[in-house]
């Protein structure tokens, strides 16, 4: 059995809120300089003035959006692990109250969804456990606005509808966010399992690389082709027209109920950020 303090959690949550807002990463750093070749006058335009964001940002050590996000946290906690001087989840959401107020990030929780009172901290985080074999504690943080996850969407198709009624569902959603979840995107998709499942697929999906793919090639190739598609809608960067709408499209998969096909798709803007460490 290996104990952890809830004072390194809290810690290194306060220290990823800051980094994962003031510090674009490497790969979508990359992916924008990528597509800035493949795009004409305007869409150059536009991923110059992204790519010139994401520099000040890092330079002047300041929030690459002014939407800070609410923070979604992925917690791989080792059956081994013991967490000694309080409540993990507590301590999860005391670093992030810490990174938000220390960052001078916007805090944009309301506590409740009607009556809207802020709860000045950006807590609670929303927050997914998943126990792992080991002694270590993985913690990944990616602060997700909303001017994407609005866009988002979940279907309930029937396993009739096949992969056709996949590919055109997130097609569809993809058509319907446009330049409202501030393209270039990158897309995560669940697929499997129950409702909840296939969102907390298309979430996760987000965390992956870009220019990764999924291991099975099935949904290598459906990645690959879904992304020719979106980007053929000829959306582009801001919504402005050109060919890239989307940096990369992520699939997830889960085994599901032989009545089901559910299908989620998470969208994030080019301002896609996370961090983790591992403890």
């Amino acid at each position: 059995m290996r104990c952890i303090n809830i004072k390194e959690i809290i810690s290194n949550v306060e220290r990823m809120c800051i980094e994962a807002n003031y510090f674009l990463s490497d790969d979508i750093y990359s992916a924008l300089k990528e597509a800035r070749n493949t795009e004409d006058k305007i869409g150059k335009e536009i991923l110059d003035i992204v790519i010139e964001n994401a520099d000040i940002a890092r330079e002047k050590q300041v929030a690459i959006c002014q939407d800070t996000g609410m923070a979604v946290i992925f917690v791989d906690i080792g059956q081994e692990v013991k967490i000694e001087g309080g409540s993990l989840t507590e301590a999860i959401n005391e670093g992030v109250r810490r990174g938000y107020e220390k960052g001078f990030l916007r805090k944009s929780v309301v506590a409740d969804p009607i009556n809207r009172t802020n709860t000045r901290d950006n807590t609670p985080a929303v927050i997914h456990y998943n126990i792992v074999e080991g002694d270590k504690l993985k913690i990944a943080i990616a602060p997700k606005g909303f001017g994407s996850e609005n866009m988002g969407g979940i279907k309930m198709l029937t396993p009739s509808d096949g992969l056709d009624g996949v590919m055109d569902f997130v097609i569809e959603t993809v058509k319907r966010g446009g330049q409202n979840a501030c393209p270039p995107l990158v897309i995560g998709v669940g697929i499997g399992g129950t409702m909840e499942k296939a969102a907390l697929l298309a979430k996760s999906a987000l965390l992956r690389p870009v220019g990764s793919h999924n291991d099975i090639k099935f949904w290598r190739d459906v990645e690959i082709e879904l992304k020719r598609r979106v980007n053929a809608l000829g959306i582009g960067p801001a919504g402005l027209g050109g060919a890239t709408t989307a940096l990369t499209i992520n699939i997830e998969i889960f085994p599901t109920h032989i009545a089901g096909l559910p299908v989620a798709v998470n969208l994030n803007c080019h301002a896609t950020r996370h961090a983790e460490t591992i403890l």
